[in-house]
């Protein structure tokens, strides 16, 4: 059995939590808790294009407010 996260014909999805911090994820896998869909069922491209443009800075959101602070 291939590996469903490197699965380069499936689609999958781009999941966010808390911290603002993305992951992919292959669609018709239960999204575990603590994340949400920020992008939709895609090509695996086109998800990391969408990573790629969205999550910009990699601190976890808690460390940029409590660096604001």
């Amino acid at each position: 059995m291939s590996n469903p996260f490197e699965d380069a014909d499936a689609l999958y999805l781009v999941l966010v939590n808390d911290e603002g911090q993305h992951s992919l994820w292959p669609a018709g896998t239960a999204v575990p808790a603590g994340w949400t869909t920020a992008h939709g069922a895609d090509s695996r491209s086109n998800c990391l294009d969408y990573v790629e443009a969205h999550w910009t800075d990699m601190r976890p959101t808690s460390l940029v407010q409590a660096e604001r602070a």
